[in-house]
This record gives structure tokens, C-alpha cells and sequence, in this order.
């Protein structure tokens, strides 16, 4: 029994559509993942680590720099709930050091996953 394979226009046009689409789709995915929020990393001298914080919706890197450095801000659970309040400086994520201290060489300090709503370090 002879097989019939053949190509029309409307399977043509089919085909055409489907890769359309994957294309847009495709587009759209890589468009949102451009779009996340980039963390925001901040150090302080009573605090071990780096705090590293994803801002969430309509927050900032220096709202939450602001807020750090209220002593009569609380609610939010900002680097671990921490109530360490004033003297916080923001740094650059890849490196851990403020824009000051950072110094032309690479650093090879490692980059950790991007987590929304989750910090790193301690209060000490």
C-alpha cells in the first residue's frame, strides 16, 4: 500500500504558523527574563555578609537602602528579618565591596542563584 506525503498549501501554511508563533513565543520569554529584577546587595559593619535582595514589585534598590537605614522602619523581612538599622551602604552584588572600594581587577567572589524575597547573611 502506497503512502500519500504530501505537502499542500495548507499543511505549507500550517507549518509557517507554527513557527510563528514559536518565534513570538520565544521572544516573549526572553523579553521577561530581560525584564526581572536585577538584586541589590548592601553590607553593614553589624551585619555578617552581604545582604542580597531582589526588589519586588515597585521597589528599588534604594527604597530598600532607605529603609535599611530608618531606625524606626520595620514590617518588611528585608536580609533575613534582620533589626540592624543605620549604617548600611549598597555594593555591587558580583563583587561585595561599595563602588569606593571596588577596584578594576575581577573579582572572584561567586554568584549566588537570584531569589525573590530572599536574603543571605547574618546579623551579628
Amino acid at each position: 500500500m502506497k503512502s500519500d506525503l504530501r505537502f499542500g498549501k495548507s499543511h505549507f501554511a500550517a507549518a509557517v504558523a507554527m513557527t510563528i508563533a514559536v518565534g513570538v513565543l520565544v521572544a516573549a520569554v526572553a523579553s521577561r527574563a530581560a525584564d526581572a529584577p536585577k538584586p541589590c546587595c548592601f553590607t553593614n559593619e553589624r551585619y555578617s555578609g552581604t545582604c542580597r535582595v531582589v526588589p519586588g514589585n515597585d521597589e528599588t534598590c534604594g527604597g530598600i537602602l532607605a529603609y535599611l537605614n530608618n531606625p524606626s522602619s520595620t514590617g518588611r523581612s528585608y536580609c533575613g528579618g534582620t533589626t540592624v538599622r543605620g549604617g548600611w551602604s549598597q555594593v555591587d552584588c558580583n563583587a561585595g565591596k561599595t563602588a569606593a572600594q571596588k577596584s578594576t581587577a575581577g573579582s572572584t567572589a561567586h554568584r549566588q542563584k537570584d531569589k525573590p524575597a530572599q536574603t543571605q547573611g547574618t546579623a551579628r
